[in-house]
C-alpha cells in the first residue's frame, strides 16, 4: 500500500439509484436490489457503506450517496440503522446515467475541495472481502495523485459473458496499469480467449480519481455535460436533510455512462488489480454462485424444501410462502407473497425481457413491490375485494404519517403492536395494543408512533375508490405535496 494512504483523505461516492430488472421478483423498481438482503445480514447498499468503516490506514469521509426521489428514505433509514451519518444524500429529478450522477457528486465535493480523492461505487455489488478491497483503493492513491483516473479491474476467475472486460498493458509502476481499451460482454469464445491471455480485467464499475482531474476529462470528452449538472448542484435546495438538484438544468443533462462519456476516451485511465472476490450480482446465477451451493449444485434460502435437485437456486422470500423443488437440474425458482419465477439458470440474464413483458401488460408485479416504504415505515396490502382492502401499517418509533382526509373511503384502525396516538378531527388520544379506532369518510386524521418501538396496526378501508391517490393532504413533516 502507498505510504501516502495513511494521510489523504477520500471522499466515497455510493450510486444508489438503479433498478435491478434482473433479479425479479426480488427486486422490482419500487425496491430494487441494492436494498434488498440478497446475500448475508444486511442489503447490498448497507454492505457498500459499511465497507467505508475501519479501514486501517485509509481516511475515508463521510460517505456521498446519489439516488433518487423514490428511494431517498430507504436510504436515511438503513444508513440510519448502521449508526452511519452521509456526508449529504443527492437527489436526482429524474435518471440520466452514471456519468451526470458521478459528475453531481463530483461538483459538490469539488466545491469543499477541488484537489479531493473521490471513490466512486455502485451500492448493489458483492465484495466479501473487504481488507482485500481497501488494500486494493489503497494501492491505486499515488496513481490517482499523478492525474490518472484509476479503475479496479477484478481478476477473472472463469470466462464470464455477462461481464464487460478492460484490457490492460502490465508493467507500469505503484500496481497501476495502464488501459488499452474497454471491451462489451463477449461470447464464450472470446471470454474463453480473454482468461488465456491474462490481460483482460472484469470491469468492476469503481473508480478512484482527484475531483479536479475528473472534471477536466468532462470538460475534454462530454463538454455537453458540464454545465447543466454544475447548475443543478449550484441551485440545488436542501429537503429535510437531503439535497435536491435543480430538476430545469438536470433535465438538459445527455442520457450517458460514465464509460461512454469518460473511460472509453480518455488517455489518463489506470487500472488496479482485485483479486479478491467480486459480483456484481447481475442475474439470479450470480445469487446461486454467491449462496454457496451444497454438494449437489443446489443454494436454497428461506421457506424451501429440496428432493433430488441439482445445479439450481430455490429461493422463497416470504415466510408465509413455502417452495418445494422437486427433481430441478440447472433451474432458479424465486417466489415472493404474490409472484413466482421459474426459469431455466442458463437464461438468468434475460430475466430483464420479463419484466419488459409483464409492464407492456400492465401487471403491477413488474414493478410493484409487496411492500410500499415511506418515509415514516412501510405498508402492505394483505387482502383486497370489492369495495374493501386489509393493510398491515409498519410506523418507526417517533414517525408520524401526514395529517390527511378521505374522499371515496373511511378506515378502521386496530393497533396490534406498541401505541398510536391518533388525531381524528379535533380529538387526540392514545390507542394500545387490542384496542381500535374508527375514522370516518372525509374526517381530518393522523398516526403518529410517540414511542420508542416500532407501531404496528392493520386498517380495513372500505368505500368505493381505494387508490393511494386519494389522500388530501394538510400537514407533512416529510414535505410531500
Amino acid at each position: 500500500m502507498s505510504l501516502t494512504s495513511s494521510t489523504q483523505k477520500i471522499y466515497p461516492v455510493l450510486l444508489a439509484g438503479g433498478s435491478g430488472t434482473r433479479l425479479w421478483p426480488t427486486s422490482r423498481k419500487s425496491y430494487p436490489k441494492q436494498f434488498s438482503k440478497l446475500v448475508g445480514d444486511h442489503s447490498l447498499f448497507q454492505q457498500s457503506a459499511l465497507r467505508l468503516v475501519n479501514c486501517g490506514d485509509l481516511e475515508f469521509q463521510a460517505p456521498i450517496i446519489v439516488t433518487n426521489n423514490d428511494f431517498r428514505f430507504i436510504v436515511a433509514e438503513q444508513l440510519q440503522a448502521l449508526g452511519i451519518d452521509p456526508g449529504a444524500i443527492l437527489i436526482e429529478p429524474e435518471p440520466r446515467n452514471t456519468a451526470p450522477a458521478i459528475l453531481a457528486a463530483v461538483e459538490h465535493i469539488g466545491a469543499l475541495d477541488p484537489e479531493a480523492l473521490v471513490l466512486v461505487m455502485p451500492s448493489d455489488h458483492l465484495v466479501p472481502d473487504v481488507m482485500a478491497f481497501v488494500d486494493c483503493v489503497g494501492s491505486g492513491i499515488r496513481a490517482a495523485l499523478d492525474g490518472n483516473i484509476v479503475t479496479f479491474g477484478v481478476q477473472p476467475s472463469r470466462p464470464e459473458t455477462g461481464y464487460g472486460y478492460i484490457e490492460c498493458s502490465f508493467g507500469s509502476k505503484d500496481g497501476a496499469a495502464s488501459v488499452t481499451s474497454f471491451v462489451e460482454k463477449p461470447d464464450a469464445a472470446t471470454a474463453e480467449r480473454y482468461l488465456r491471455d491474462g490481460n483482460y480485467f472484469w470491469n468492476s464499475g469503481i473508480f478512484l480519481f482527484r475531483a479536479s482531474d475528473f472534471r477536466d476529462a468532462v470538460k475534454q470528452y462530454c463538454p455537453d455535460l458540464l454545465q447543466p449538472v454544475a447548475s443543478a448542484v449550484e441551485n440545488s435546495e436542501e429537503d429535510i436533510g437531503f439535497l435536491r438538484l435543480a430538476a430545469e438544468p438536470w433535465g438538459k443533462c445527455p442520457d450517458i455512462s460514465v464509460d461512454y462519456a469518460v473511460m472509453e476516451r480518455a488517455g489518463n485511465v489506470s487500472a488496479v488489480r482485485f483479486v479478491g472476490e467480486w459480483s456484481d450480482l447481475g442475474g439470479w446465477d450470480a445469487i446461486w454462485e454467491a449462496g454457496d451451493p451444497d454438494k449437489h449444485g443446489v443454494a436454497a434460502n428461506g421457506e424451501v424444501t429440496i428432493i433430488d435437485c441439482s445445479n439450481s437456486l430455490l429461493r422463497s422470500d416470504d415466510p408465509s410462502v413455502h417452495l418445494v423443488g422437486l427433481g430441478l437440474d440447472n433451474i432458479v425458482a424465486v417466489a415472493t407473497r404474490d409472484a413466482v419465477l421459474v426459469a431455466h439458470k442458463d437464461r438468468s440474464q434475460d430475466v430483464k425481457l420479463v419484466v419488459s413483458e409483464l409492464t407492456r401488460r400492465g401487471i403491477k408485479q413488474a414493478q410493484q413491490s409487496t411492500k410500499d416504504h415511506r418515509p415514516w415505515g412501510w405498508f402492505e396490502s394483505l387482502a383486497l375485494g370489492d369495495r374493501f382492502q386489509v393493510k398491515r401499517i409498519h410506523v418507526n418509533p417517533g414517525a408520524a404519517l401526514s395529517l390527511q382526509s378521505h374522499h371515496h373511503r373511511s378506515e378502521h384502525w386496530i393497533v396490534v403492536e406498541g401505541t398510536a396516538r391518533v388525531t381524528v378531527n379535533d380529538d387526540v388520544r392514545l390507542v394500545t395494543e387490542g384496542q381500535s379506532i374508527y375514522i370516518p369518510l372525509g374526517a381530518t386524521h393522523r398516526m403518529e408512533n410517540p414511542g420508542k418501538l416500532p407501531m404496528t396496526l392493520v386498517e380495513v378501508q372500505t368505500g368505493a375508490y381505494l387508490g393511494e391517490d386519494d389522500i388530501v393532504r394538510y400537514q407533512d413533516v416529510y414535505s410531500r405535496s
